[in-house]
């Protein structure tokens, strides 16, 4: 069986503790992973540098999970975007979400498409 590839991931937070966890989680998952906790941390690293995939945490506010997407396709326009959160599921820049409250199986499965789904996982 063939091994998924190693995706850039930039992933933001809005707790800490939630994003040092999950971060971890991803990293385990052989992925190279930048944490941001907060929109400015997330924009400022997008100026900095290139992602295959940025993930949006249910700790970010909606408002953050709305406005970072166009933030993302603007400095990249083919970096995936995954929101942790049903909220991502009309977004036009969104290209997979996970349902709230979901667990990390489905993340997992998410970033093994590189987050290429349309679907609510």
């Amino acid at each position: 069986m063939a091994k998924a590839a190693k995706l850039r991931i930039l992933y933001g937070e809005g707790d800490a503790e939630v994003l040092a966890q999950q971060g971890a989680s991803m990293e385990n998952a052989g992925h190279s992973v930048q944490q941001a906790v907060g929109r400015k941390a997330v924009q400022e690293a997008l100026s900095k540098g290139s992602f295959d995939l940025v993930v949006l945490g249910p700790t970010l506010s909606r408002n953050d999970r709305h406005h970072l997407p166009y933030m993302v396709k603007k400095a990249n326009a083919e970096t995936s975007i995954l929101v942790m959160h049903a909220d991502g599921s009309r977004h036009p820049y969104v290209d997979a979400c996970t349902d709230t409250g979901r667990n990390e199986d489905c993340r997992d499965n998410a970033l093994g498409s590189g987050g290429r789904s349309r679907t609510i996982i």
